[in-house]
């Protein structure tokens, strides 16, 4: 099933500018819609600061857009830490989530500035022996979330009851562990996971005072704030307000930090595709777009997403059609059984809600050249030469 708008030719003009100007394909990055979803996931959790998952969109100009509001950065790779550091983003307003780390990765991390890590075994734990006077880690808690797509417990995190076995052998160590993280699974239809594990993290801490006299002082609650692709989602205060109510509980001296990488990025970005081709094959017209699942559509296989599309036509007319990606691959299908006027070759193909998981995940199959990113709408701080960034930058 995939949501398709058709518009008048003359809405078509935004994008045939940026085409004629920059090329096809091309991802335009709205800068001013980063700002707009930041600040209201803000608003909707107050007191929770926001880190900002870059493997969503890892591009320059988010990065300083983002540094400017003053969101921190939620790290996973040296290629991470690497973008950031040209960027100037600060070292000290990051965390290391991944939860399984090679020595070379903990020490770029420390290089960098960032001196807080997550873990989730044992194993990870004694890596960390002859780093322990200069990190705070975070203990990794798994709940599962079968009503996801992706279920981020599934390959992460310990169960609750092993919690305060790793708790004990950190502190047997001289190891600090400063608190709890958790992800409740990407795109959730509503918070009710998020409630759940919170519940249990302020269980699990509790405990852990009262045995140890010690407390743990953050709380991870991850990322999984929904977005609308083509089915409705609950709105952003709806999902948060039990959230809300739950982060009421916890004690004062607990600090809540979040990761949001999609509810961020996705809104913030528009694919714009050109037809290359077109052929009739049986009762349907084929129309061959100069980008597809290879590229900015990698989300289609790699995040389980459909996006809303859009079409330039004034005729009435409608045909049943498919478009499909330039590759030779036959997986190459963004849609299929699409009701559309006829299109000729050079017309454009929109697709909305394309920042996440989208230019991070194209491939170069076929060595087909990946979709320029441009961006618009900069803040004014920014000090980028150019509204056309490359990815990778």
């Amino acid at each position: 099933m995939t949501r398709l708008t058709i518009e008048a030719t003359d809405n078509a003009k935004q994008y045939q500018q940026l085409v004629e100007q920059h090329g096809s394909p091309l991802l335009v990055l709205d800068c001013e819609q980063l700002v707009t979803q930041y600040q209201q996931l803000s608003d909707e959790l107050p007191g929770v600061e926001l880190f900002y998952a870059i493997k969503s969109l890892p591009h320059p100009a988010a990065i300083k857009t983002l540094d400017a509001l003053g969101a921190g950065f939620d790290i996973a790779t040296s290629g991470e830490i690497e973008l950031l550091r040209q960027q100037r983003a600060r070292p000290r307003h990051t965390i290391h989530t991944h939860p399984i780390k090679r020595d070379a990765d903990i020490r770029d991390a420390l290089r960098f500035g960032c001196t807080t890590f997550v873990i989730d075994n044992i194993w990870e734990l004694e890596k960390f022996i002859e780093y322990r006077h200069r990190v705070g880690l975070l203990v990794r808690v798994s709940f599962p979330n079968p009503d996801v797509p992706i279920d981020l417990s599934r390959k992460f995190g310990c169960r609750p009851e092993d919690v305060e076995i790793l708790l004990q052998k950190a502190s047997a160590m001289g190891i600090h562990v400063k608190g709890l993280s958790f992800h409740a699974g990407s795109q959730c239809p509503d918070s009710a996971n998020h409630v759940y594990a919170i519940q249990q993290c302020k269980k699990i801490m509790q405990e852990w005072q009262d045995s140890s006299g010690k407390l743990l002082s953050v709380l991870d609650i991850g990322g999984g704030f929904p977005v609308e692709y083509i089915e409705q989602v609950s709105d952003i205060d709806t999902f948060c307000q039990p959230i809300r109510d739950e982060l009421k509980s916890l004690p004062d001296h607990v600090r809540v930090i979040a990761e949001p990488g999609r509810y961020l990025s996705a809104p913030a970005m528009t694919s714009v595709a050109t037809v290359m081709g077109k052929a009739n094959r049986g009762d349907r017209v084929w129309y061959y777009l100069d980008d597809g699942v290879y590229g900015s559509y990698s989300g289609q296989l790699f995040d389980h997403a459909i996006y809303p599309l859009t079409v330039f036509s004034d005729l009435k007319q409608q045909e049943s059609a498919v478009l499909a990606g330039p590759t030779c691959d036959s997986i190459d299908v963004i849609a299929e059984n699409l009701d559309i006027p006829p299109m000729e070759i050079g017309d454009l193909v929109v697709g909305k809600q394309m920042g996440a998981y989208t230019s991070a995940t194209a491939t170069d199959f076929n060595l087909f050249a990946r979709a320029k990113i441009v961006a618009i709408n900069l803040p004014p701080s920014s000090d980028m030469d150019s509204s056309v960034i490359p990815f990778p930058a």
